[in-house]
Formats: C-alpha cells, sequence, structure tokens
C-alpha cells in the first residue's frame, strides 16, 4: 500500500475519493438551482411588469370611459339647452303678435292681427321643421289621422277626410300629433 502512496504522489494524480465526487455532484446541482432561481426570479420580475403594464392601460382606459361619458352628458345637455333656446327664439315672434293683437279693440284689426299670427306660426314650425298635416279632402290615413267621427255618404269619397278638428304635425318621420279628423264610410 505504501507503494500505491508512493505512485500517486509522483504522478501528481490523487484518484478522487467519494466525498470528493460527492461534493462536486452537489456544488454542480446547487449551481443549476441558482441558476434555475435567478432564471425564475427573472420571470417574476417580468410578470410583475407586465401587471403593472396591464393595471396601467386599464386605469387609463377607465378614466378615459369616465371622461367620455362625462362630455356626452355634458354635450347631451348642451344640446337640449340649444335646441330649447332655438325653438324659444322661433316662438318670441308670436308672443309679441298675440301682445300687439291683444292691444286692439277694433274687430277688423284683431281679425287682422290673427292672421298674421297664424301665418308667423306657420313660419316658426316650419324653420323648425314641423310640418302640418291633416286637410280637408285628403286621404284618411290611421297612421297620420285619428277619426273622431264617421258620415255616411253614398259617393265615391269613401276614405276622405271632410271636416279637420285637429291638425296634425310631424317632425320627419316622427308624428308630434295626430290630426282628428273627420272621415266619409
Amino acid at each position: 500500500m505504501e507503494e500505491n502512496k508512493l505512485n500517486t504522489e509522483d504522478t501528481g494524480n490523487e484518484t478522487p475519493t467519494q466525498d470528493d465526487t460527492t461534493s462536486t455532484v452537489e456544488n454542480a446541482e446547487l449551481e443549476a438551482t441558482k441558476v434555475e432561481l435567478e432564471a425564475t426570479k427573472a420571470e417574476l420580475e417580468a410578470a410583475r411588469a407586465a401587471l403593472k403594464d396591464k393595471d396601467d392601460k386599464y386605469l387609463r382606459m377607465a378614466a378615459e370611459y369616465d371622461n367620455f361619458r362625462r362630455r356626452s352628458r355634458e354635450e347631451k345637455e348642451a344640446t337640449y339647452g340649444s335646441a330649447l333656446a332655438d325653438t324659444v327664439k322661433e316662438i318670441l315672434p308670436i308672443i309679441d303678435n298675440l301682445e300687439r293683437a291683444s292691444s286692439y279693440e277694433d274687430g277688423e284689426k284683431v281679425r287682422a292681427g290673427l292672421v298674421m299670427l297664424n301665418t308667423t306660426v306657420s313660419q316658426a314650425l316650419g324653420k323648425l321643421g314641423v310640418e302640418a298635416f291633416g286637410e280637408v279632402g285628403e286621404a284618411f290615413d290611421p297612421n297620420l289621422h285619428n277619426a273622431v267621427l264617421h258620415e255616411e255618404d253614398d259617393s265615391d269619397r269613401e276614405g276622405i277626410i271632410t271636416e279637420v278638428f285637429q291638425r296634425g304635425y310631424r317632425k320627419g318621420n316622427r308624428i308630434i300629433r295626430f290630426a282628428m279628423v273627420k272621415t266619409v264610410n
């Protein structure tokens, strides 16, 4: 045995013992675990950064939506206010004509004032895009007219309006008020 010791000492090559091999394997596993831990830490940091980015985007989107709702509400209120002001602006000449007509004592002047007032009302409604309908002689349409009386007649005038109690009004396709009429059956 001494000879083996001498031989190994001479060559400088020592054979690793079982303990040396185990510690080398453990060191390699420890290094691999450290590398894996560092990779996992990097992935965790990347996931945290992505989550922070998503949170930031979500908060920005929520803020933008709130701003959109606020702006929409303000625009709606402004639009309503503008429409109301425009409507009142068109009605003011009617009020002025009513005041003038009420100051007259002469019947002819009152009648002329009422005719002028009726013209002003028609013009104001026209500017607002409101159209009157329901005239004597028109064909009865249940989508536009409300027949409150029927007249029996043997002529060929069936379904024709013979009298208008209230004119109807519409803006575009929207009916504001149906016309109340008398028709022939």
